[in-house]
Parts: C-alpha cells; structure tokens; sequence
C-alpha cells in the first residue's frame, strides 16, 4: 500500500512517445493554467511528461522537487521518500518518513476491520437485490437487518479517501463508488463522484469515465442551480478533468465537444478558462474527416470561428491564430506559418501531443478547401508550397482532394494548374437561403410576445 507509485503519463497516453520540447512549444506552455484546476493526483502525468522532454537535462531538479512537493502530503510515502532520496543526493530515509509509513499500515488495517462488514453486505448478491433507489429505505432494511449504521457508511467514505492518498486507485473507486449507493449526505456524495471520476481516470478506465462526467455534470446542473459562483466553479474543474477522456478516448470526443459548445460550458471557458480554446479547437480541426459533410461540423466551426475572433483579445496562441489566419483574415501564408508553430505547440503539449499529425493533416485539407472556393485557376507549385508540401506530394494531395470533397475541379497536368468551376447560385437560390430561417424566428418571436 504504502509502495504504491502515482499514475505515470504512460499509462495515461497509452505509451505514446514523447518528444523534446521546443522554444515555440514552452513559450506557449499551458501547465501554469492547468495545474490551479486539477486534483495533485492528476497534476503528476503532467509533471512526468514534462520530465520526459526535459530527459537530457540531467542535473535539473525542478521537476523532481515539484514532484516531491506535491505528493509529500499524500500516503505513498515510499515514493515520497524515494524522491527525498534523489533531491538530496542520499542513501539514507529519514525517520519521519519511516514513521509515518508505520502510521499508515496501521490505519489501513483499522480501516479494513472496521468497513468489513458493510463490505461483505454489499458484495452479497442477496442483500443488494433489496437494495432499492430510496437511500432512506436501504439504510433502514440494512439497519434493521444487519446492523449497519450511518457511522459505518460514513467510514466507507473516509476509507476510500485514504486508499486515493495511498495511490490505490481502483480501490477507492470501490469504495466510493459503495458509499454513493448508500449515503444521504449530498455534500459528501458529490465529494465521493469527482473522487471517483478522478480515480477512474487515473486507472484509465475511460468508458465509466464518461458515465462519471454525465454524473458530475448532472450534480453541477441540480444540486447548484442557486449558485451561480460554484457552479462556474465546479464547470471549470470538469472542463479541465474532461480533457484526459478527450483525446485518450476516441468515443469520448464527440460527446465532449458538443459539451463544451452547450451554452453553459462555452459561457465558462469564454468567462474562466479561455486556454481551453486551444483544445476546442484542435478537437473541431481533428473531428473534419469524421463530420465533415454534416451541419453539425459546419455549425461548430462556424462557432468556433466566432468565439475566436471575440476571445482573440484575451487568449490566443498558434492553434487559434490558425483559425484566425484561414477563417477572418483570410491570410493563407500566415495561416500555414501557424500551422508550423501549432504543430510544435501541440508535440509539447500533454493531451494533444499524440493528436498533433491527425491535426496537420486536417488543417491542410482546410487550407486547400477554402483556398480551392476563392480560386478559381490555382497553381500547385504555389498551393504546395503553402501546405508545406513537395510538387508531387502536393499533386497528389489535390488529386485526393478534388476526389475526396467531389469538388468541380480540373486537373492540367501539362501546365501544373487547377481549373476550379464555381458555378454561382441563382438569385431565387440566394433568397432560399437567406430567409429559409425567417419563419422559424418569427414562430419563436411569436410564441414568446404570446407569452
């Protein structure tokens, strides 16, 4: 118990490399903004991933300090001492971490005679059959038949807390997650979701991971309603724990992203952590060869688009500078100069590091799209130069291009060019669109004067 090591960013990325960092990536590093919103047990991948490209740098002890600082106060206090050892150049463990090492086998087996019981019972299929929705009802079946007490639910509680401290993650989910079933302590409840939400996704578990991110979203949404602070408070905490399913959980990533565009989290990022734009952003980028064609991808762009340009005063870095370069400015050598710094922005950072060669690529398909609308006679040379890209490698990328998006676009090989057909709507096309929304505004305008 006590010999327990943190969650490494290994087991978190799933073993994906890690590569050294670069002047582009640090000045733009986002850990500072992170660190505030996030449990000390979820901080540490962080830190290791950020001592892997650090891995030359042998007589830097930055890292291993913040390390040691952190978990010091935890009860994995073989590694803690293991850190003492580094820092200090020793051989030696001193006392106090000897002693409190003693202490804390000493409590976990207090805590495990005294959970035993109640443990027993709620491992018995017999017993949880009768186990109903009422929490009320099943402490007194359970108090009635069993003997159980409030005191010993409680003790699952603090049983599960300390298993967390110890590093022993699946256990506390356990444990947690058989005090939620029982208690009728909302506060200590809630506690016991991001708890669990915490261990889950230290032990990877991504699929229940999501079922505990509905649930925490469900308690910020119901149980905070007359509480406007806390719940942009508890919003933030659950952008930032959301990230480590976002890009580590391909299912995860639709659900996610439409959950950060909901009106109340995108109120949040936009109010309390704009820096989360660049992992918006990157997710909407990534999600074009999955959506593309879908009004929903066209809508979230579009969205995106917009928030950018208004947060640009507040927050911006090369990914959203990219968005900015390709969709308001139209500036198609800036945006692939960003798209260069945003790919080195993105090696450098822990969540996005094994999502950065599927967000070049999308990002060329973009360049070349909205570079293929404007044009109508386009140059490969100069459209592979802008993509950062070879003659032909760059021919062969429009080919599948023009193939892929059925755009109406002819290849001239003998004069390196592209002849693009923009056939232009007809006016009565044009009004269509323009006033296809008109009704419905004006039933939802009507209905609310009705109101």
């Amino acid at each position: 118990m006590t010999d327990n090591t943190p969650t490494s960013a290994g087991t978190i990325l799933n073993g994906k490399s890690q590569l050294p960092s670069t002047e582009i990536s640090e000045e733009n590093d986002l850990l500072p903004n992170l660190i505030p919103h996030l449990d000390r047990h979820l901080i540490f991948p962080l830190l290791e991933f950020l001592s892997g490209q650090e891995a030359d740098d042998s007589t830097n002890t930055d890292i291993p300090r913040t390390k040691y600082e952190l978990l010091k106060q935890t009860n994995m206090t073989d590694y803690v001492a293991s850190l003492w050892q580094e820092l200090n150049d020793s051989d030696d463990v001193p006392e106090e971490f000897v002693k409190k090492r003693e202490e804390v086998l000493q409590r976990l087996s207090l805590f495990t005679e005294e959970t035993s019981q109640i443990d027993e019972l709620l491992s018995d299929d017999s017993v949880v059959s009768n186990l109903r929705s009422d929490k009320v009802a099943n402490l007194k079946f359970l108090e009635t038949n069993h003997g159980v007490t409030i005191e010993m639910v409680d003790m699952l509680y603090d049983y599960g807390r300390f298993q967390y401290s110890c590093g022993s993650y699946a256990n506390a989910a356990h444990l947690l997650d058989q005090f939620r079933i029982l208690s009728t302590d909302n506060d200590k409840a809630t506690s016991a979701t991001w708890g669990k939400l915490a261990s889950d996704i230290l032990t990877t578990q991504w699929d229940v991971v999501m079922e505990e991110v509905n649930k925490v979203k469900e308690n910020i949404d119901t149980k905070l309603f007359n509480n406007p602070l806390a719940q942009l408070q508890h919003r933030t905490w659950l952008i930032h724990w959301s990230l480590f399913p976002f890009y580590n959980y391909e299912p995860a990533r639709d659900q996610i992203t439409e959950l950060f565009f909901s009106p109340a989290f995108i109120n949040t990022i936009q109010t309390n952590c704009p820096w989360i734009l660049r992992y918006l952003t990157a997710a909407v980028i990534t999600n074009r060869s999955r959506t593309r064609n879908t009004g929903q991808y066209q809508k979230q762009l579009k969205d995106l688009v917009r928030i950018v340009r208004q947060e640009g005063y507040e927050y911006h870095d090369p990914v959203t500078d990219f968005i900015k370069a390709l969709y308001i400015d139209f500036d198609f050598e800036e945006a692939q100069k960003k798209l260069s710094e945003a790919e080195e922005v993105l090696k450098g950072d822990f969540f996005l590091s094994a999502a950065s060669e599927a967000f070049v690529e999308a990002a060329r398909h973009l360049i070349s799209e909205s570079y293929c609308k404007i044009h109508q006679r386009i140059d490969i040379g100069d459209l592979s130069k802008r993509l950062g890209l070879e003659m032909e490698e760059g021919e062969k990328w429009i080919v599948n291009l023009i193939r892929d998006t059925r755009m109406d676009g002819k290849l001239d090989y003998k004069e390196g060019t592209v002849l693009m057909n923009h056939p232009a709507n007809s006016v009565y096309q044009q009004v269509i669109e323009r006033t296809k929304g008109s009704f419905f505004r004006t039933s939802v305008l009507s209905a609310a004067v009705a109101k």
